[in-house]
């Protein structure tokens, strides 16, 4: 049966969605394998490689919660339009740059222009497919082109690479520019409580500076210490902003996030949940690829291609969570799929030092592709499920937010304890294969423990009775009632 105009529309508009988030998210991860090219072009330093990726993953992380409520307020496809404008011109100059310090700013830039399209992407989405089973299967798209995005980065970071550095940047460019061009015909215009038009100044800027240097002292916490008078004052000045953050809300009229969408049970679950299978996932996808390289010596382009399988079974599989999801409810997919994420780090901590693809790598990132395919779906329905149309920017701002932050502080932890083990081999460690194994290991352990911590946040913190009633609900093609 041929499909309707509103069909077809809908179908392009989530190609379009879909597309963009692909490559916001690979662009958490594309740099990897090209950081050895891009230290050696720019003579970087080895110890300050790490912030051509914590640039971006700073600026994403910070200004996500703002970027989410700004396009509530001043239209969603305007602000996922001008995302894309920044995430382009961030990525033209950085393939252009020609030192450490300009490239780390671009990087800056195209965090910022990700901040702006991701959270407006996913709210667009959330009020363009009805709650129930059509936006199910929507997010199941979403979920599959997010979850395999950051196993795709790698492995066109890995090609890219063989050819020129410099395209690993430049490819997002013609990207984001036929996406701009395509969005006034593919998506309409929407925003949330139209009364609103002003923006809550001293809470934007309290809560964008408190995200970020929170973000900044996570991902530096590793270089200037744990326990050290700089990580631990940023932490307070943070935690201090993020408090008159609250303060500010609790008595403005029109404040930047309602405190009163936290009423919604599953939604702070899905958050919570969220930000432990950030922490868990980050971390996996960057050890698999230090394992590979450092330990197995695989090239850029090799390393790339041996996450190809993860990325394959997670497309081929995320759609599976939909029909399960209408059987049996979000929240069983969602702990299955956690704990199947814990099952597959439990088993690649188990690499040995004399190890090889096929025996160490294989087996337990395609289980892992699986636990991902289910988790990565799951945990933005239950992230959105029961919020009002006036709040899809915001729901979906936290919950990016939540995955962020997530990742900035489980890869900060994990890389402190595998730096910490490594070093117990004395010198030479860093280039020791058995030290190596020893502290990756460590890490992978570390990432089961947030996989496992969150199966038991989705088992015991999201609504059962709200996961029932939004299988019946689909089930029956109906809106989910209010969640609780």
């Amino acid at each position: 049966m041929p499909s309707t105009a509103a069909e077809v529309n809908k179908n392009h508009a989530l190609a379009l969605l879909a597309l963009t988030q692909f490559i916001v998210i690979i662009d958490a991860s594309i740099t990897n394998v090209a950081l050895p090219s891009i230290g050696s072009s720019l003579k970087i330093q080895p110890s300050d490689l790490s912030w051509v990726v914590n640039s971006y993953t700073l600026t994403f992380g910070g200004f996500l919660l703002l970027g989410g409520r700004l396009a509530d307020l001043f239209g969603r496809r305007r602000l996922f339009m001008l995302g894309l404008i920044v995430f382009g011109l961030g990525s033209f100059l950085g393939g252009l740059s020609q030192s450490e310090g300009f490239l780390v700013g671009a990087r800056a830039l195209q965090g910022l222009g990700a901040a702006l399209v991701s959270p407006a992407a996913l709210s667009i989405l959330t009020t363009t497919f009805a709650e129930g089973a059509e936006r199910n299967r929507a997010l199941a798209v979403w979920g599959a082109v997010a979850g395999a995005g950051g196993a795709a980065g790698v492995l066109l970071g890995g090609v890219l690479t063989e050819i020129d550095w410099r395209l690993v940047l430049f490819v997002n460019v013609p990207v984001a520019a036929a996406a701009v061009i395509a969005t006034p015909r593919v998506l309409a215009e929407s925003r949330g409580d139209t009364a609103v038009t002003t923006l809550d100044i001293p809470g934007a800027i309290t809560v964008t500076g408190g995200l970020t240097l929170l973000v900044y002292a996570l991902v530096d916490a590793e270089s200037a210490g744990w326990g050290s008078t700089t990580t631990v004052g940023r932490m307070v000045v943070a935690a201090l902003l993020l408090a008159a953050f609250v303060t500010i809300e609790l008595r403005t009229r029109h404040p930047l996030m309602p405190f009163s969408i936290f009423r919604l049970r599953t939604l702070r679950g899905g958050n919570f949940t969220g930000f432990l299978l950030g922490a868990s996932l980050y971390s996996m996808f960057y050890f698999m690829s230090l394992y590979l390289q450092r330990v197995l010596h695989l090239s850029a382009l090799e390393t790339g291609l041996a996450f190809l399988p993860l990325a394959l079974v997670v497309i081929v599989t995320a759609g599976g969570s939909e029909p399960l999801m209408a059987r049996i409810g979000f929240k069983p997919v969602l702990v299955g799929g956690t704990a199947i994420m814990a099952a597959a780090l439990l088993w690649f901590s188990g690499i040995s030092a004399d190890g090889s693809f096929l025996a160490d790598v294989l087996g337990p990132e395609m289980v892992a592709a699986l636990g991902l395919a289910l988790a990565f779906v799951t945990v933005t329905v239950a992230a959105v499920t029961g919020t009002k149309p006036d709040e899809a920017g915001l729901a979906s701002g936290l919950i990016n937010t939540s995955q962020q932050l997530g990742g900035a502080l489980g890869l900060a932890i994990a890389v402190s304890a595998s730096n910490a083990r490594i070093a117990d081999f004395g010198i030479g460690g860093q280039g020791n294969p058995i030290a190596l194994t020893h502290g990756y290991k460590l890490a992978f352990l570390i990432c089961a423990g947030f996989a496992i911590a969150a199966a038991l946040t989705a088992a015991f913190v999201i609504s059962s009775r709200d996961s029932r009633e939004h299988a019946l609900a689909t089930q029956r093609g109906e809106a989910p009632p209010a969640a609780v």
